[in-house]
């Protein structure tokens, strides 16, 4: 009887401690969760960001520059809102959302110029999220420095003397290049130090980095980091070149004072001008051009035009050729090709570029399935592309994929000329001006005024060899001489 008490009472001890320390456990338990709840918060740790990247908005695209950016951060922004403009190698391309939020943070300022495809130019959240928490990601990590450099001891027992600068090894009027000029004027070297390479005596960039080389303390130390020491005796002048020699290469001009002579001034190259400079001589050099001439006489062309501007339709004489140009491509099919890797393709449709002139450069914009559309049709369509290329406002769309090309330059009266082959279409139609020519009729031997103008196929010759180029020709001059014969819708 005595040890079942004595059991019962050691229960009931053991019970209520163990209740205390269950208790114990819950208040540790609440404490915990305000501080895990702190360090999950978005306020510590940041929102997740939905990255915005620079996009490939043509097939030749590698970078492109921010022109303008049309949110401003902390805006909403739905799915198809234009979020900035950029400019690739072709055009002014306004820049979508594919997604819904707020724009939290733009990373990439308007005005930056040459952003690589992938690099992000912006961050979005998604709508209830604090946008002003955005977790912004770390930069790019920059290139590794050189192996010597990254290798370079702690401390160096002793910096060793620089070598001694080399003699003067020139005399007489100094020949720089332009590189060079600059190089040696940055670091504040004496151009009489280098030994020249280049022919004639021209200091070379080259000869100016061996230089730079050979004098670690002055390529170390920049040029203004401090005063010039006084120098004991003034600095003869440089002697006159002697009469007859050629000058040296044009220095740069400096900003805020008159050129001298021969001086130039560098201008940046937007991203259309350096893929335009790559393509044509790229174009030049790949493709057998073929070039074939020849008059077409306008009267009939004009004569139209004066009717139908009597009923209120204007149309341009480009309006007429365009639509000249499809026909002959209907009739002609085998010119309608292009080049690819493996061989020659002949396409179903016939698309026509037209060449318009921008700021940034020439830009060909496409007039759709041009041989089933009357001239007036193909003359809305001309000035709306023209209005939009001019604007910087063409889709990628709208300028690629054409079969032929037109490029006129009639209104600034040039009387002929040949143009390059945009690829990979296999011509180009070079138009000028109409002009008034004394001309002798076959029929009775008599002179008359004929309104004549030339137009020159520039051909590829890996497609159109010059008797296709010459027959198409003359199929284009009699569809243009006859343009009743011509479906005007």
């Amino acid at each position: 009887m005595a040890a079942s008490l004595r059991l019962g009472h050691q229960g009931i001890l053991f019970g209520f401690r163990l209740s205390k320390f269950s208790k114990c456990l819950r208040i540790t338990n609440l404490r915990q969760e305000p501080v895990r709840h702190i360090f999950q918060s978005q306020w510590l740790l940041g929102v997740s960001p939905i990255k915005v990247q620079m996009p490939a908005l043509s097939p030749t695209m590698e970078e492109g520059n921010i022109v303008k950016w049309l949110k401003k951060e902390g805006e909403a922004v739905a799915a198809g809102d234009a979020l900035c403009d950029i400019e690739t190698d072709k055009a002014v391309v306004t820049l979508e959302s594919n997604d819904d939020g707020v724009l939290a943070k733009i990373l990439i300022e308007e005005g930056s110029r040459n952003v690589r495809l992938g690099t992000p130019i912006a961050l979005l959240v998604e709508e209830g999220q604090d946008w002003k928490q955005v977790e912004i990601p770390p930069p790019d990590a920059p290139v590794p420095p050189a192996t010597h450099a990254a290798a370079a001891p702690v401390a160096p027992p002793a910096a060793p003397s620089p070598p001694p600068l080399p003699k003067p090894t020139t005399s007489g009027p100094l020949r720089l290049s332009p590189a060079a000029r600059h190089i040696l004027d940055t670091h504040g070297l004496d151009p009489k130090l280098a030994t020249p390479t280049g022919p004639r005596g021209l200091i070379t960039k080259e000869d100016a980095l061996n230089l730079l080389k050979k004098s670690p303390a002055l390529e170390a130390t920049p040029v203004m980091a401090a005063p010039p020491a006084p120098s004991a005796a003034p600095r003869l002048a440089a002697a006159p070149p002697p009469p007859g020699s050629r000058p040296n290469i044009p220095p740069l001009s400096v900003p805020g004072k008159p050129g001298a002579p021969g001086t130039f001034t560098e201008i940046p190259a937007s991203n259309v001008r350096r893929v335009i400079a790559q393509k044509l001589t790229q174009l030049k050099t790949t493709i057998p051009h073929a070039y074939a001439s020849v008059d077409c006489d306008m009267a009939a062309v004009m004569q139209l035009r004066s009717d139908l501007a009597k009923e209120q339709i204007k149309v341009s004489v480009n309006d007429f050729i365009i639509k000249a140009a499809a026909v002959t491509l209907k009739e002609m099919p085998e010119v309608n090709v292009t080049w690819s890797g493996d061989g020659p393709h002949e396409l179903d449709s016939i698309h026509i570029s037209i060449a318009v002139a921008t700021d940034n450069g020439l830009i060909t914009p496409i007039i759709k399935d041009a041989a089933n559309k009357g001239v007036q049709e193909i003359s809305a369509n001309a000035k709306a592309l023209a209005q939009k290329a001019q604007d910087g406002k063409l889709l990628p769309e709208e300028y690629e994929g054409g079969s032929f090309s037109i490029f006129n330059l009639g209104m600034f009266g040039v009387i002929g000329f040949s143009a390059v082959i945009n690829p990979p279409q296999a011509c180009i139609l070079a138009v000028g001006t109409a002009r008034s020519e004394l001309r002798l009729r076959e029929e009775d031997q008599t002179l008359q005024t004929q309104q004549l103008m030339t137009v020159t196929l520039s051909s590829d010759g890996r497609l159109v060899d010059d008797g296709l180029a010459s027959r198409f020709l003359d199929k284009f001059r009699v569809n243009l001489e006859q343009p009743q014969h011509m479906a005007l819708a």
